[in-house]
């Protein structure tokens, strides 16, 4: 039960100190206003290059989590099956 508590009160402390400060806060731009620290994009190339991460990560994530729900491995003695089953 104490390592719940303080795994609460870490993350509540982590979660204050992600936030953004007033003086960052007015710099960025409507979007990311209160989430990160720092200049927001400067220009539109920023904005390209937050695009094309963004897409890279949300592709990546949903690969991921279809291999990992339907993964396409039906042999018997493939290691997954070893693990999944003991």
């Amino acid at each position: 039960m104490r390592k719940k508590i303080n795994i609460i009160i870490i993350l509540m402390v982590v979660s204050v100190a992600l936030q953004s400060c007033p003086v960052c806060e007015k710099q960025q731009p409507a979007l990311f206003k209160g989430i990160t620290h720092g200049a927001g994009p400067q220009s539109n190339w920023d904005w390209l290059i937050i695009a094309i991460i963004t897409l890279i990560t949300l592709v990546t994530l949903i690969y991921s989590i279809k291999y990992i729900v339907f993964p396409k491995e039906k042999n018997e003695e493939h290691i997954k099956n070893l693990i999944l089953n003991n």
